[in-house]
């Protein structure tokens, strides 16, 4: 990160099931990834751009972005001096909760828009982060769900009913996958995977972005992520946890993991230590 730029993604032991972000980013762009859960970030400053499946957005000073659970996206600066904001990532159980008991929905809460306007959200996330920062749990529980709430009833709903893919890419996809979960610290070739599920490499790679909504070197690398940080909050140091995600070296898990997640994973592990030795 340059010298402008300045990020904190860290933990409230108050607040179980929600990771917190601050950040200012110029030059740093997030590739493509997806998260467990939700994403809801409030912009304070600049322009973020953010490409999804329906297409690009670009989000000012005063707009909230929600994220659902396992939609492949990227970030980047809109403008030259970059962006600031504040984000929240609840758990997805947390955001269904929430969802039951403000509304007659039942299912899977679903925001309908990435992107709204909303002064108003964007206060309360905010005030979620100071509550935090102030060791104020009762106070940072309650705006939480107060924010959570506020963007459900506004832009929430059901995850619509869609009938499961089908078809042997579809099933190929979703076997590619588990494979290469299983097999995530020595994964086989694309033309190996294709060849072992019975199909030729590129109707496996259109078959998997479809599914997927990224090609499969890219899922790796964000499945990789994702589980070097189960890893490195559970302590484990970050040499070995490159070594068991599959990354060369640490400074290998390094370069994608401050990509990806926006802080190095020294940085990201420090914080979770923090957070659990705080009274």
């Amino acid at each position: 990160m340059s010298e402008r730029e300045r990020a904190r993604h860290w933990q409230y032991a108050e607040l179980p099931g929600v990771d917190l972000l601050s950040a200012r980013y110029i030059r740093h762009a997030f590739p493509q990834h997806t998260h467990d859960g939700y994403v809801i970030g409030a912009i304070t400053g600049g322009v973020e751009e953010i490409r999804l499946p329906t297409g690009v957005q670009r989000v000012g000073s005063g707009g909230v972005v929600m994220i659902n659970p396992d939609v492949a996206h990227t970030a980047r600066a809109g403008v030259p001096e970059g962006w600031a904001y504040h984000v929240l990532y609840p758990a997805a159980a947390m955001v269904d909760d929430i969802a039951a008991e403000v509304s007659a929905s039942r299912g899977t809460a679903w925001f309908r828009e990435p992107v709204v306007q909303d002064p108003e959200s964007v206060r309360l996330i905010m005030a979620v982060h100071q509550a935090a920062e102030r060791g104020n749990a009762l106070a940072a529980d309650t705006v939480l769900r107060q924010a959570i709430a506020r963007l459900l009833r506004g832009h929430g709903g059901t995850l619509p009913d869609r009938p499961a893919p089908r078809g042997a890419g579809a099933r190929a996809a979703a076997r590619a996958r588990e494979i290469l979960e299983a097999r995530m610290a020595a994964p086989p070739t694309l033309a190996s995977l294709a060849a072992e599920l019975g199909t030729g490499p590129f109707a496996l790679l259109r078959a998997f972005r479809a599914a997927y909504g990224m090609p499969p070197h890219a899922w790796l690398t964000d499945a990789r992520v994702r589980r070097a940080r189960r890893l490195l909050e559970d302590g484990t140091p970050p040499a070995e946890t490159a070594a068991l995600v599959g990354f060369t070296d640490q400074p290998h898990l390094g370069r994608h993991f401050t990509r990806i997640v926006g802080v190095p994973p020294g940085a990201y592990r420090r914080e979770r230590s923090n957070a659990r030795q705080r009274p």
